[in-house]
């Protein structure tokens, strides 16, 4: 499960920065914050 997690929040990071070098300032913001968030090393949502 932390392994699903922690692909899943890199995911979301790496897309969250790629939609801010396109000028999706909010988008960008709002992907890398939920990343760190269902990341195992940080807040998960998910226990």
């Amino acid at each position: 499960m932390t392994l699903v997690l922690l692909i899943i929040a890199a995911i979301l990071v790496i897309s969250g920065i790629v939609s801010l070098v396109r000028g999706q300032l909010l988008m960008g913001i709002a992907l890398i914050v939920i990343g760190l968030l269902v990341g195992p090393g940080g807040v998960s949502i998910f226990t």
